[in-house]
């Protein structure tokens, strides 16, 4: 177990805050976090469970001790006529996952390519990309209990999933938030694989391509184009990626709604709901390409808050605040932020 004191956490959050750590423990094993557990009277809570930074506005330092996820690893479980079960340490880079599930000859992951963060990361989001949610190819997921150090192995229903939602971001008395260190995910790719395409941009790449049976690697090819020409890369242009969720309305409200603003973009759900696209209400309001201090709102996805150079969490989360108001002014509508505010 390696504890470090005072480190900066810039480098570590892909807004690029500056931030520091006061203490930053590095979990690269499960012993190391049961050694930490043993290590801190009554377990170790309150702390702070650092994946890869990708979905976190830092406010300030943080005085709880940083628990930094670093296990890795990946394998193939298990294959029968049905599905294949693949896992991968909490600590693995999701995107480059994705490309080794595909490497391996097992799809079904194609359409969350590109998306930033950890596979630790991912089930506490409920990641979810052109189609696809993370709970349609989950199987279960080892975490360790943080105040006694216990293994806990969960299913999809222990998990609780839900739109961008799990147990693991709610503190109430079912909830696991700040509770477990999520070690090793599994994932359930289905046998036979079958293309996931109904989204309008990926309608578009395969009408262009008039290829009609696209295969998973083409599709991750178009995952990782689309998502390219849309985001920008944290790596050049600090960012969280989406900051808003999609909000959903009843189909009464979608009416009325439609009949004020005809373009609005939205998506009809199975039990009767709307989806709306939070990115073209925030665009509808004026705010594509505005900044406060050195926070802004990306020329290319309305959806996205960057970092221009130098913001800190307070001005982000006063440029977040600032759209939700003029959003729920203009449609009656409250955005829910996407990142976890520290």
């Amino acid at each position: 177990m390696l504890v470090e004191k005072n480190v900066p956490l810039q480098p570590f959050n892909t807004l690029h805050v500056v931030a520091k750590a006061l203490s930053l423990i590095r979990i690269r094993c499960e012993a190391d976090v049961r050694s930490a557990v043993a290590a801190t009277a009554g377990g170790l809570l309150p702390a702070f469970i650092l994946g890869g930074g990708s979905n976190i506005v830092l406010t300030g330092d943080v005085k709880v001790p940083v628990l930094k996820v670093e296990i890795m690893g990946r394998r193939l479980l298990q294959e029968t006529s049905k599905a294949v079960i693949v896992e991968a340490g909490a600590g693995e880079n999701w995107s480059d996952f994705v490309t080794w599930t595909l490497q391996q000859g097992c799809p079904g992951l194609e359409n969350l390519a590109l998306i930033p963060g950890t596979v630790g990361a991912a089930p506490v989001q409920n990641i979810g990309a052109y189609g696809v949610e993370l709970q349609d190819r989950f199987d279960s997921l080892d975490a360790i209990d943080l105040r006694t150090g216990d293994l806990l192995t969960l299913d999809a229903a222990q998990c609780g999933f839900g739109y961008r939602d799990s147990v693991f971001k709610h503190v109430s008395a079912m909830g696991l938030a700040g509770r477990v260190l999520i070690t090793r995910v599994r994932f359930c790719l289905p046998k036979p694989w079958v293309a996931v395409l109904g989204y309008a941009d990926l309608e578009r790449k395969l009408a262009v391509s008039g290829d009609g049976a696209p295969s998973a690697w083409q599709i991750h090819e178009w995952i990782c184009e689309i998502r390219r020409a849309k985001l920008p890369d944290p790596a050049v242009l600090g960012n969280a990626g989406s900051f808003f969720k999609n909000p959903t309305v009843t189909s009464e409200q979608c009416a009325d709604i439609i009949a004020r603003d005809p373009g609005i973009v939205h998506y009809p759900l199975v039990d009767g709901s709307c989806k709306l696209a939070a990115g073209w209400l925030i665009d509808a309001c004026g705010w594509r390409g505005k900044t406060v201090g050195q926070a802004g709102v990306y020329e290319k996805q309305a959806l996205v808050l960057v970092n221009r150079g130098g913001a800190t969490g307070g001005e982000l989360m006063t440029l977040a605040r600032a759209i939700q108001t003029s959003v729920y002014e203009r449609f009656g509508i409250m955005l829910e932020p996407e990142p976890v505010v520290v």
